[in-house]
């Protein structure tokens, strides 16, 4: 099912809702790398909700970029996604840096120092060893194809002469699967209304 465009008649009613104090909130979680359901409750909005206006200000930041005219009523969402994609960069920032710092060692955790006179322990400095698995973790995760885990298996499904596959679907599985679709849709970008169709 083909995404569609935010309505623009939508955004503006529900940034009543975007409140200084929900954005910090929002805002905040996120810098703290927290999950986006959590940030939600953190906020006290539901994880639909801040989807929703996260797509808002990103759609109109990609009209924006691809040279389309500026929506004035949308540039609260465009600078709050902004704002969070960010603290969201931040977060990822600082915990690559721990997990570096961590594979280096060097961390103090005691330091001690010397009486001049007696020459006796006052304070003496506590470091952390390098830990291999940190920078493993890293490496892992950031350089897959080199470092990963073999425990993963990549396939790729082609169709006649490397071209797609044709997938068709019948019986009550494909019905199942449109209205579930369709549902998924309509929580995604919900009509003016805000009702989502049955399920059932």
């Amino acid at each position: 099912m083909p995404r569609r465009k935010v309505r623009r008649s939508d955004a503006p009613s529900r940034a009543r809702l975007l409140t200084p104090d929900v954005e910090a909130r929002l805002i905040d979680a996120s810098r703290a790398g927290l999950a986006v359901d959590l940030a939600a409750v953190n906020a006290g909005v539901s994880r639909a909700t801040f989807l929703r206006w996260m797509a808002y200000g990103r759609t109109e930041a990609v009209d924006r970029a691809a040279g389309k005219e500026a929506d004035p009523e949308l540039d609260r969402f465009v600078e709050f996604f902004e704002k969070v994609e960010r603290a969201r960069a931040a977060a990822a920032l600082a915990a690559a840096l721990d997990i570096r710092r961590a594979a280096r060692g060097g961390i103090v955790t005691t330091h001690r120092t010397f009486d001049p006179h007696s020459g006796k322990v006052l304070e003496e400095t506590v470091t952390t060893p390098p830990d291999w698995r940190a920078a493993a973790w890293y490496l892992e995760r950031q350089h897959r194809r080199q470092y990963g885990k073999e425990d993963h298996l990549e396939v790729e499904l082609t169709g006649a002469a490397g071209g797609p596959v044709a997938v068709e679907h019948t019986g009550p599985a494909a019905d199942l699967a449109t209205r579930l679709a369709e549902t998924l849709h309509a929580l995604q970008y919900p009509d003016e209304d805000d009702q989502v169709p049955d399920a059932e």
